[in-house]
């Protein structure tokens, strides 16, 4: 969760995330996240290259940025994946002027379809997402951003995060466009 000076959150120490660190462009509430499901569900894939602008400032150094994936079922019914089109205009917009981070769409894989995050209870959801990811990449001591259009419990990204980690990365940062606060 946020603190003043970027400190460790107490949750987070008492149970430390697979992921180093997240950073969000903002709440999610009221406009954002009606942009996130204009996006997300309406197809507006403009809002990405907007959700670019606002992640590229507080974007660290990476070598290597994954896009969240969707099981391939979703993808089909969807037609797109917004973390995709999200990280593939952040990646142009970090390149701009200087090497930029190496965008990997299939960087990860989601190889068990689960239920939707959002319509199941918060204890409920790190178990929904046990073993639903791969990784096919060696990062080996990769600094690897994940990014994401939104972050609730953090269980999805932890789980990817897992993944990555066991996969070589030395660091798993996450980049989201919102994250939902107490």
């Amino acid at each position: 969760m946020p603190s003043a000076h970027g400190e460790i959150c107490g949750t987070c120490l008492r149970q430390p995330p697979q992921f180093d660190t997240t950073v969000a462009a903002w709440r999610y509430a009221y406009p954002v996240d009606r942009l996130v499901q204009a996006l997300k569900f309406h197809g507006r894939l403009a809002l990405a290259s907007f959700f670019a602008d606002a992640l590229a400032p507080l974007a660290a150094q990476a070598d290597v940025v994954i896009p969240m994936p969707l099981h391939p079922a979703r993808l089909a019914e969807r037609g797109f994946n917004q973390a995709a089109e999200i990280a593939r205009q952040l990646t142009r917009k970090l390149g701009t002027g200087k090497p930029g981070p190496g965008l990997a769409l299939q960087g990860a894989s989601r190889i068990r379809r689960t239920l939707p995050q959002a319509d199941l209870p918060v204890d409920e959801r790190a178990r929904n997402v046990r073993g639903a990811f791969a990784c096919a990449l060696d990062l080996t001591g990769a600094r690897v951003a994940v990014v994401d259009d939104v972050m609730t419990t953090g269980a999805t990204l932890g789980e990817l995060a897992k993944v990555l980690k066991r996969a070589g990365a030395a660091r798993v940062e996450n980049w989201v466009v919102a994250r939902t606060l107490d």
